[in-house]
């Protein structure tokens, strides 16, 4: 009564040798270099708003957190370098920080250094990767801080 079916259908899921295709591995540590080379770029941010020339004195971010710049250099190296080794060697490329003068830049930017710490964190775990989820729960913790000294403050 009914014609068979001739030709493949389209919703038939052939696997085409000439496609690559990754592991689950592979694909956790390019999410996992991602997640560092954008915590980089926040802490980058950080730490030129830290060292500006005009800015506040002692490190002092105008919301009144303190940044400290040797501290987000040598955070900011360390993260470089898990991205360089899940890159197979490659360091990452450094954007120029931007020239925002609004005061609530440096607290955006420690929330979404924190934000993204937790999502490197959750990736690292994921993986088995001890040393990028000590670098991540570090990060997360200094980017905690500020926010839990300022509620402190205003208790």
């Amino acid at each position: 009564m009914y014609e068979p079916i001739r030709t493949k259908s389209v919703h038939t899921m052939a696997a085409a040798p000439e496609i690559p295709h990754r592991s689950r591995e592979e694909e956790l540590e390019i999410r996992l270099a991602g997640q560092l080379t954008a915590l980089l770029t926040v802490t980058d941010e950080l730490h030129a708003l830290a060292t500006r020339d005009g800015g506040a004195p002692d490190g002092a971010a105008p919301d009144g957190a303190a940044l400290d710049g040797a501290a987000l250099s040598a955070a900011a190296k360390r993260i470089a370098e898990q991205v360089a080794r899940l890159s197979g060697g490659h360091y990452p490329r450094r954007a120029e920080p931007s020239d925002s003068g609004s005061p609530s830049r440096p607290e955006a930017l420690q929330q979404r250094a924190h934000t993204l710490a937790g999502n490197a964190l959750a990736v690292a775990t994921s993986r088995g990767d001890t040393a990028a989820m000590a670098l991540a729960a570090e990060r997360m913790e200094a980017h905690a801080a500020p926010r839990r000294d300022r509620d402190l403050a205003t208790a």
